[in-house]
């Protein structure tokens, strides 16, 4: 049985990186992936998913109108598909997380998606809160704090490193804007 797979953490936990470990899992073994990015993250260039070690394959592109029940068929039936991986889930639609659903279902292809659970406000993302609600397995990837313990927030920063507490839910960036933090000290750096 094919099963929707939520792997979720802070930032800095190796997502990417476990996603692109995954790909290379199957292909190794002769089997076809399809690797899929949102077409607004361009840090790396669009269409790529690339991790902070350095490694990095190309991936097709969706935006939040994009049907990926239609995308992943179109795709499966010009060459068998045995997995799909999904880099930044986060950023999911409810309506594409319901579509990743029937793909396990009725095509009978296992879909690995990869994303943060909350935002920098503590907030869960609009598809992460679809995927913990309707996954058939969620798996934690651990990061750190810089405290030692594990980080389960994030912190968003403004150019001078001071913790920011409004704005867009989405704002594409790294290292330079956002900070993986424990509970504790995420409350202490958003509530001051």
């Amino acid at each position: 049985m094919a099963k929707l797979y939520f792997y979720y953490s802070s930032m800095n936990a190796g997502k990417s990186t476990s996603l692109l470990q995954s790909s290379y899992n199957y292909k190794e073994r002769g089997m076809r992936t399809l690797v899929l990015a949102p077409q607004f993250d361009d840090r790396f260039g669009t269409g790529k998913v690339t991790s902070r070690i350095g490694i990095e394959t190309s991936a097709t592109t969706f935006a939040t109108a994009t049907d990926l029940f239609e995308l992943i068929s179109a795709s499966n039936e010009a060459e068998d598909l045995h997995c799909v991986l999904i880099d930044e889930a986060q950023f999911l639609t409810r309506d594409q997380v319901f579509q990743l659903t029937e793909v396990t279902d009725h095509l009978k292809i296992p879909v690995l998606a990869y994303g943060l659970r909350t935002d920098f406000q503590g907030e869960p993302f609009e598809g992460s809160k679809y995927l913990l609600a309707w996954a058939d397995t969620l798996k934690e990837l651990k990061a750190i704090c810089h405290c030692g313990t594990k980080a389960t927030m994030v912190l968003r920063l403004d150019a001078e490193g001071n913790p920011v507490t409004e704005g867009s839910q989405v704002e594409i960036g790294g290292n330079d804007r956002y900070i993986s933090m424990c509970r504790k000290h995420f409350k202490e750096g958003f509530f001051g």
